[in-house]
């Protein structure tokens, strides 16, 4: 039976035990902060780089990993005769899927690339998904099926306390229905379609929180909730405050509450969340 090997990059938000126990490899993005570039893994975690960005200059840069790289790691991976599912951010936030797919094309190893058409946790629930389903010898079409069932029932909705770096870092205009003049917004955005799209606007945390009672009742509907995930960018209080809310809907469930990857508080800015969940 042939191996399959997951891959996926450093916007894929989850516990790093997870990762380990699952033998997930994490290629990551790099950050440019005031000329010095930084590899986005494990030594440049999410509370240590948003202080360095708040002393920072300018807006950090965030770039894709190069093509060489990434071949490499394919090549590598599949030295054994294993074939590899490489899993990775939407196209609509990074160039990174396309270049997982072009060095697929260079590699001596047999690579599926897929666009999650989602980042953070919900790409997570993706690729931790896939890395079980490999652990137990399935096979990549399986897998493959697997990953697009749960692409299919994801919602990943976001909230912004500053427009401030969305608009530093080119990206507004990917928001449609935003008026970049307006920073005192509080915003709620849902990624739909590889777009981020505006569903809530207000003034303070009396925002989030009415959006919020309204994910709640929305999800008190569903009997097939999956899984949950919580993200923030030095907002641990308000996600917390989630958590807590949607643990009386689901006692059971265990929602992490992580602090979200450099590459994604780069564009998000300073008290950004993010609440995430699939259903069967």
């Amino acid at each position: 039976m042939t191996n399959v090997k997951i891959v996926t990059d450093s916007s894929c938000t989850m516990e790093k035990e997870v990762r380990d126990d699952l033998n997930i490899h994490m290629m990551p993005l790099s950050v440019m902060i005031d000329g010095v570039v930084y590899p986005d893994d494990d030594h440049l975690g999410g509370e240590r780089f948003m202080a360095m960005m708040d002393g920072a200059k300018a807006l950090p840069k965030t770039s894709q990993p190069p093509i060489g790289e990434f071949v490499e790691l394919y090549d590598e991976l599949g030295e054994d005769g294993s074939e590899i599912i490489s899993i990775h951010m939407t196209k609509a936030l990074s160039g990174t899927v396309e270049a997982a797919r072009q060095a697929s094309n260079l590699s001596s190893s047999k690579v599926t690339v897929i666009d999650s058409d989602f980042t953070d946790q919900a790409l997570s629930f993706q690729v931790i998904a896939a890395a079980k389903m490999a652990k137990e010898g399935a096979s990549v079409a399986e897998i493959v099926e697997e990953v697009k069932r749960i692409k299919e029932n994801t919602k990943l909705y976001i909230g912004i306390s500053t427009l401030d770096n969305l608009v530093k870092g080119g990206r507004i205009s990917r928001v449609t229905g935003l008026l970049s003049n307006i920073f005192n917004m509080k915003v709620v955005m849902e990624l739909e379609h590889t777009e981020l799209i505006p569903i809530v606007k207000g003034r303070g945390v009396k925002t989030f929180n009415k959006w919020f009672d309204e994910l709640k009742a929305e999800l008190e509907k569903l009997s097939n909730v999956s899984q949950i995930g919580i993200s923030h960018a030095e907002g641990l209080e308000l996600a917390t405050y989630f958590r807590d809310g949607l643990q009386k809907l689901f006692p059971d469930m265990d929602i992490p509450v992580l602090h979200t990857n450099p590459v994604i508080a780069t564009h998000t800015g300073k008290g950004a969340f993010a609440i995430m969940y699939y259903t069967d």
